[in-house]
């Protein structure tokens, strides 16, 4: 059963001292049909004051505690942290490139940990339950744009293949903007032993960790029934769980940051 807001807010506050360790099956998130709202929290493990952020993302994640809403969790590491005697094994300079342009888009004066984005519009200090209620609610009363997202069964089993087709763009697109179409591949249940730095001795888990991500094409803002339609495929390492791996779609302004519609499938066995 869902909860509403108002209930939802203690336990989001409380969530790094109940959240269970997001590993096995029974942790992996519920794929509801309800109003995609992703989630991105700009993390890392060399952080002292990251790892509520983390569980409070993981609660929103498996819980899925919004009633008409899946929430879309991308845990992202950031490597500015890894010269501080950690360097966390999930961390890549691609994710601080991301950040920053978020910093520019938002406004904001610079980057920081840990930082929550959702959908793409809205930041604020990872570990706050109370706005980030707040701004799961504001996105979720935001135009949609329908993606669909499936698996290509043929092929090398190392590197899925997807079809992915985006319906027409919702609301209007930002003046002099253009909607971009992304494919990540995130993993769940992933943790670590941290040996150094200002979590030296704490065993820290994750929500769904971003492992790749990479711009598959544009969508087209001018058409009426299909903006975008096409397949792509992501090469998977050998160290990454396939029954923990997600494929997310993601259709997002390439300027202003704001993400229009998303999609989400477990990659298949």
């Amino acid at each position: 059963m869902k909860l509403a807001l108002a209930s939802l807010l203690p336990i989001l506050l409380a969530a790094d001292l109940r959240l269970p360790a997001p590993s096995g099956p029974q942790s992996q998130p519920v794929f509801t049909a309800a109003v995609p709202v992703v989630v991105e929290l700009f993390t890392s493990e060399g952080c002292s004051s990251c790892p509520p952020a983390d569980a409070l993302l993981a609660k929103m994640e498996t819980a899925q505690p919004f009633q008409g809403v899946e929430i879309i969790a991308i845990e992202e590491h950031v490597d500015y942290w890894d010269q501080q005697g950690w360097v966390d094994p999930f961390s890549s300079a691609d994710w601080t490139l991301r950040q920053q342009v978020y910093t520019t888009a938002l406004h904001e004066q610079g980057p920081y940990t840990p930082q929550m984005v959702v959908n793409g519009r809205t930041q604020l200090v990872g570990s706050r339950g109370d706005q980030a209620v707040r701004a799961v609610k504001e996105a979720q009363s935001a135009p949609v744009t329908p993606v669909k997202l499936a698996a290509l069964t043929a092929g090398n089993p190392s590197e899925p293949h997807f079809t992915i087709s985006v319906g027409k763009i919702a609301g209007q697109l930002s003046p002099g903007d253009s909607a971009e179409v992304w494919l990540a591949i995130t993993e769940s249940g992933l943790s670590s032993a941290v040996a150094r730095g200002e979590n030296a001795g704490r065993n820290l888990s994750h929500a769904s960790v971003l492992r790749s991500m990479r711009h598959i094409g544009n969508a087209d803002g001018r058409t009426e029934l299909v903006s975008f339609e096409g397949d792509a495929s992501t090469k998977l390492k050998s160290g990454w769980k396939r029954e923990n791996l997600t494929a997310v779609v993601l259709v997002q302004e390439k300027k202003s940051r704001r993400i229009l519609g998303a999609a989400r499938m477990k990659v298949p066995g």
